[in-house]
């Protein structure tokens, strides 16, 4: 592949401005600047312009215009990444945020139609609002876009229930490199008509097509809801807690979050309007989620006669269930405060790991001892959905130790953490993706074939790496672009 261009010229801004409007080719410096951070501030990137296309018709001439002139373009949605894959090096930033309508929400195809600018929080409501649950749900839900929602296949609390962003989609609309527009928008379950090519797109974080629109999966609104929160000894009790709850109530069980006392604690210390749910300390907590599409479903009584039992059988040292819509909200705040109140610890290192459900108690485990032999003082923060094997296996650096220092050992804890993830086979990406910052590593871990085969689709696709280059799997042997006031 040829290295494209990066720097768009004034004459091809000119043609962008005439097709759009100048008021969405934007390029002053305080315009463009929130589109060139990712969130953590981990890398700031440079872009010659940020482009506001309306539909998909003028998302595909900006790419056809980018296709022939060379110039790259990366896609951006609400821009809450983790993993630098929003970061340009140059090019133009293609912003989806115009694209923001419900083409059609079909209550009995149990399908809405969204472009990709939507919000997820947008698409929840119009669901709601027909009597529907759109389940996709994150911390970001207000702020990120649907399309990158897309882009990243998200995971969230539901995936224990229903599945990643990948499995709630049905039919997208691309737009590709060369500006073609795929219309692939169909609510169908069944199509065996060759090569499922949306699956293409979900999970390629922007390196293969522009996605304009979705069809998503719906689901009967929740009628019957019990949620509780529960104090054990440690990760190894949680998970048998679990696997009681599953066998209990199926796929009524649709979140169990695992919290660690550092990451309560935390959140007691740093968090605002907040309450303990549990008297007295313990060494971890399980935020506990059952619901039913059924009114009368008795999810009280099943949760009782499980978490009541588990009491008995010295697994469960203490349980609070809500009796109200503020209480429900209060133990998700909880859990939702967890990333924002760990950056007051000072610095942190994420790791978003995922490995069988079975092994994610050895995981914790294996895992938190490494690193506190490592480096006296680590504060281990291993959290998350524990009924999917999704970990957000986080350290905050020692009380009184230079951030900077701390930071500056990310690969070397990469290498223990991402070692033990291999050998219990799992993944080093779990719902936040490759990006830039594990680009690299991804090469260390997985499997060569599917490397290559990976290149092999980019190429085919985007035989120019005009699309977000340089991200996710690298197409040359030369490193990406310095960026300024990057760390990693």
């Amino acid at each position: 592949m040829s290295a494209p261009a990066s720097t768009p010229t004034p004459e091809f801004l000119a043609s962008l401005s005439r097709r759009l409007g100048a008021e969405h080719v934007l390029t002053e410096p305080e315009d463009m600047a929130p589109h060139l951070v990712e969130t953590r501030g981990l890398y700031r990137g440079l872009a010659g312009a940020v482009v506001r296309p309306k539909d998909a018709q003028e998302a595909a001439f900006v790419m056809a215009t980018c296709h022939a002139e060379g110039v790259t373009v990366v896609p951006h949605g609400g821009n809450t990444g983790l993993v630098g894959g929003g970061v340009p090096f140059g090019g133009i930033v293609l912003s989806l945020s115009r694209l923001n309508a419900i083409r059609e929400v079909d209550a009995s195809n149990a399908t809405i139609t969204a472009e990709a600018g939507c919000t997820l929080k947008s698409i929840q409501d119009a669901a709601e609002e027909a009597d529907k649950l759109f389940p996709l749900s994150l911390g970001s839900e207000g702020t990120c876009q649907i399309g990158g929602n897309i882009a990243t296949n998200a995971g969230g609390t539901g995936v224990l229930r229903y599945g990643n962003t990948r499995d709630l989609v049905l039919g997208l609309e691309v737009v590709l490199p060369d500006g073609r527009i795929w219309n692939g928008l169909r609510g169908l379950r069944k199509d065996n008509t060759g090569y499922d090519l949306k699956h293409l797109f979900i999970g390629s974080e922007g390196t293969l097509g522009i996605v304009t629109a979705a069809v998503l999966k719906l689901y009967p609104a929740p009628k019957s809801q019990v949620t509780a929160f529960i104090g054990c000894d440690g990760p190894r009790t949680a998970l048998t807690i679990f696997e009681r709850l599953r066998a209990a109530a199926g796929d009524q069980l649709t979140a169990y979050e695992f919290i660690p006392r550092f990451g309560l604690d935390m959140v007691m210390k740093h968090g605002h309007d907040v309450t303990r749910p549990l008297q007295g300390e313990h060494a971890a907590y399980a935020l506990i989620e059952l619901t039913s599409p059924q009114p009368d479903a008795d999810l009280q009584t099943l949760a009782e006669t499980v978490l009541g039992q588990a009491i008995e059988d010295e697994l469960v040292e203490d349980a609070a269930l809500a009796t109200s819509g503020a209480q429900v909200a209060g133990m998700w705040k909880l859990r939702e405060l967890m990333s924002e109140v760990q950056g007051k610890e000072g610095g942190s290192i994420k790791h978003d790991v995922s490995v069988p459900v079975s092994r994610v108690a050895d995981f914790l485990t294996e895992a938190s001892a490494a690193c506190e032999a490592a480096m006296d003082g680590v504060r281990v923060c291993g959290f998350g959905h524990f009924g999917d094997g999704n970990i957000h296996f986080n350290l905050s650096q020692p009380v009184g130790m230079d951030k900077a220092e701390f930071l500056a050992q990310w690969e070397h804890f990469n290498r223990i953490v991402h070692d033990i993830v291999a050998k219990m086979n799992g993944s080093i990406a779990a719902e936040h993706g490759v990006g830039l910052i594990k680009r690299d590593e991804l090469l260390l871990y997985k499997d060569p074939v599917a490397v290559d085969m990976m290149k092999a689709v980019k190429q085919a696709i985007d035989p120019r790496n005009i699309l977000n280059p340089g991200k996710v799997v690298a197409i040359t042997d030369d490193p990406p672009p310095a960026l300024p006031g990057s760390k990693n």
